[in-house]
């Protein structure tokens, strides 16, 4: 495959778009990486999803919420994240309930049966159709993502995301398949098959993803796919896991549950139901002093010297799972032990001695007791806060970044006693000692001066300077490069020249 790169461009390019045979098969990563080599080239790209389904979620400079796959994808194109480029965020806060984030705000609570099932959703369609050609005015190409699959005949007369999303566009659309899955055939012929005429019209190409081996042993079978489906394979793309980009959905978990290892500063999430922004611990799992790890059983976090509360979109029922499942119990001990226990916006309101819902926001619950760790209470609210920010962490002088997402105030029982302190005046969270602390501010853990503070009871190596900003930026370039290698971009430009 060609490692061409285009540069000075002068005219604009279509837009493309990524969809996918099902779900989990690449469709966020792969995006990202055209994003960067877009950029790469000369190009002004910008990430699109319609809608995206996640407790990932992040903080717009203007103070708005939008999926956090996007803001990775914004991050790669080198622009600041808006909510055009996600104009419709379903956040689940049960199994069959989620919140509906509309441009960035919330805009009600709906049952599965509610929102997929009440009609075409015109109204909606129409919302991110506006954003779509908003963000098609400022940036070229724009680089589509779908969502799941896209041969859910019963759902596709209510899409908003994919085929549909992509006839409005115009966009030249690739169709990923994960072989490592297995039945890569049948998944692509029939999904191909299930296509309208129209719809089979924008497919330019096929992209098999994850492969293991030498792909020239899949030569055959990519004369075979191309004769079945009628659509040139694009490239076939291997199986990686050294190349760093934090994942959407939080599916990829199961590779993070290994468990204590000696000799490492062993670091306990808890993994809860509704476990919202786990991407804030990517950043002290790259630490190589640490071990981090999501756990939901007792001994594991009994066994961990840091045990960590994460966010949630459903606080009080998570906490009352916590509570009946025993971990509750296992919390309170390592705190008991002198572990240390720190809580991060949800895990921070379960710390409290109690989590009040006058409202029934989250539950028909007027109130939850808490773990009592920390002398706070909360009460949930309607409103939602949502900011980026700048503070200092504790009384250092160094100024951190962080972000806001949550829907409840907390107050101290007792003497205040915060954790950060923001430029502007006001503070967050609590901080009882070294070793128990609480805070609203997602990200806290990006921070260097934060993760020393954090491990520093744990070991004597000093922490080493780490610019995670810049790393993520080279692994953006590492995706883009392993892309290049892979993939004929010199066929893909002519998809979107013409």
């Amino acid at each position: 495959m060609t490692g061409t790169r285009f540069h000075s461009p002068k005219e604009s390019l279509r837009p493309i778009m990524f969809v996918g045979t099902g779900s989990g098969v690449g469709k966020s990563v792969i995006t990202t990486g055209f994003c960067r080599i877009f950029k790469q080239d000369g190009y002004h790209p910008a990430p699109f999803k319609a809608q995206n389904m996640s407790l990932n979620s992040y903080s717009t400079p203007e103070g708005l919420e939008m999926g956090r796959a996007q803001a990775v994808q914004a991050e790669a194109c080198g622009i600041p994240c808006h909510t055009d480029m996600n104009p419709v965020l379903l956040k689940p806060t049960t199994d069959r309930n989620a919140q509906l984030v509309l441009h960035g705000k919330p805009a009600g609570n709906f049952s599965a049966m509610e929102y997929f099932g009440s009609g075409s959703r015109e109204a909606l369609f129409s919302e991110v159709k506006k954003a779509y050609h908003r963000l098609a005015t400022r940036y070229s190409p724009i680089v589509m993502e779908g969502a799941g699959s896209i041969s859910e005949l019963n759902l596709k007369h209510r899409d908003i995301t994919n085929m549909r999303m992509a006839l409005e566009a115009g966009a030249a659309t690739y169709l990923i398949a994960d072989i490592d899955r297995g039945g890569v055939f049948g998944s692509l012929y029939g999904t191909m098959a299930l296509l309208t005429p129209e719809e089979r019209g924008l497919i330019k190409g096929i992209i098999i993803n994850k492969f293991r081996g030498d792909p020239q042993l899949f030569e055959e079978g990519r004369v075979m796919l191309e004769d079945l489906c009628q659509t040139p394979v694009a490239g076939i793309l291997p199986f990686f896991r050294d190349i760093f980009i934090e994942e959407e959905d939080s599916i990829a978990l199961k590779y993070k549950q290994n468990g204590p290892i000696h000799g490492k500063v062993n670091v306990a999430v808890v993994l809860l139901n509704r476990l919202s922004n786990f991407t804030d611990f990517d950043r002290l799992g790259q630490d190589p002093r640490v071990n981090l790890f999501f756990t939901g059983t007792a001994d594991a976090i009994l066994q961990a010297d840091i045990v960590i509360l994460p966010g949630s979109k459903n606080t009080l029922e998570d906490l009352i799972a916590l509570q009946d499942n025993g971990t509750a119990e296992a919390i309170r001990k390592a705190f008991k032990n002198q572990k240390t226990v720190i809580g991060i916006c949800g895990g921070y309101q379960m710390m409290g001695e109690e989590v009040e819902d006058p409202l029934h926001v989250e539950t028909s619950r007027d109130r939850v007791d808490g773990l009592g760790l920390l002398p706070v209470r909360t009460a949930m609210q309607a409103e939602k806060t949502t900011r980026q920010c700048s503070f200092r962490f504790r009384d250092r002088e160094q100024l951190c970044k962080g972000y806001e997402i949550h829907m409840g105030t907390t107050r101290a029982t007792r003497e205040e006693r915060p954790l950060n302190y923001f430029p502007e005046g006001g503070a967050d969270g609590y901080f009882l000692h070294d070793k128990c602390w609480g805070t609203y501010l997602h990200g806290i853990l990006d921070n260097q001066t934060v993760i020393d503070e954090l491990i520093s009871p744990y070991t004597e190596l000093p922490g080493e300077t780490f610019d995670y900003h810049q790393y993520k930026g080279d692994q953006y370039d590492r995706l883009a490069a392993l892309i290049r290698q892979h993939i004929d971009m010199e066929e893909i430009y002519k998809t979107l020249q013409s």
